[in-house]
């Protein structure tokens, strides 16, 4: 006890055991460093660990946000898609004073002697047996046979149908049949001398009273002549996207329409 207070009265007035002090808190340092570093490491733990949920969570609500973002842009680009092919719709009637009706396309049935689809409208929208049926591109068939909700539209590719025709740039009449293939059509009784060529437009005549006058119907793709044979062998290809279309245009010719009510996209 007396020699600690001794050596406490001779370092405060002569300084001598200030190079011992110095000394022994250098040689301690790393132990208290470390018994500190000990102390706080669970502290350190546990921010590392709630930084690390918290980025989880964040990262977890970007994602979600960027899946709904992506879904969002996918369903802009779906309604630009049938916005577009619906404008297209519309527009292709020609005389568009007519009374039209957009249908959707609920079943097709493309087989070699069966070339028919499937409408979504009905009697309860005033679809009629003979209706004809058109797309963007061109005249696709007519009704024959309606139910109450849904209506059977057969294809103008059908080997059973029959279309009046002339070639739009001479007027020349014809008749388009059905192969039952989806992407031709024969026209017959073109006589051997007639005035037709390769890419000609083939619109409907009008003369069968179903289809209403100027429709597309097809282009001339290939022309043959068999000497000895009175009529060439004209092949079309047909103006509508049978393969495509996902909508159909129910036409009324016989019905002019006075307002834009009667037109319905549903």
């Amino acid at each position: 006890m007396l020699v600690s207070i001794a050596l406490m009265v001779v370092d405060h007035k002569n300084g001598h055991l200030e190079f011992i002090r110095t000394t022994i808190s250098t040689v301690v340092y790393p132990l208290q460093y470390s018994a500190s570093l000990a102390a706080d490491l669970p502290r350190q733990i546990s921010l590392v660990m709630v930084s690390r949920k918290t980025l989880q969570d964040e990262n977890e609500e970007l994602r979600a946000e960027q899946l709904h973002l992506y879904s969002r842009l996918q369903r802009v680009a779906t309604l630009e898609e049938e916005n577009r092919r619906l404008r297209a719709l519309l527009e292709s009637s020609v005389e568009f004073y007519e009374r039209i009706l957009v249908a959707e396309l609920v079943g097709v049935e493309l087989e070699p002697f069966r070339q028919q689809i499937i409408i979504n409208k009905g009697l309860t929208h005033e679809v009629y047996d003979g209706q004809p049926v058109v797309d963007s591109g061109g005249i696709m068939g007519q009704v024959i046979h309606v139910s109450p909700f849904s209506s059977t539209v057969l294809l103008i590719t059908d080997p059973s149908h029959a279309i009046p025709v002339l070639i739009n740039r001479n007027g020349l009449r014809s008749v388009a049949v059905g192969l039952g293939q989806d992407n031709v059509l024969s026209l017959e009784y073109i006589p051997v001398n007639a005035d037709i060529k390769k890419g000609d437009l083939i619109v409907s005549s009008g003369l069968g009273r179903k289809f209403p006058r100027g429709y597309p119907v097809g282009t001339v793709s290939s022309i043959s002549r068999v000497p000895g044979e009175l009529f060439s062998n004209v092949l079309v290809t047909p103006s509508a996207k049978f393969g495509e279309s996902r909508e159909a245009l129910l036409l009324w010719p016989d019905q002019p329409n006075s307002s834009t009510s009667d037109v319905a996209m549903n």
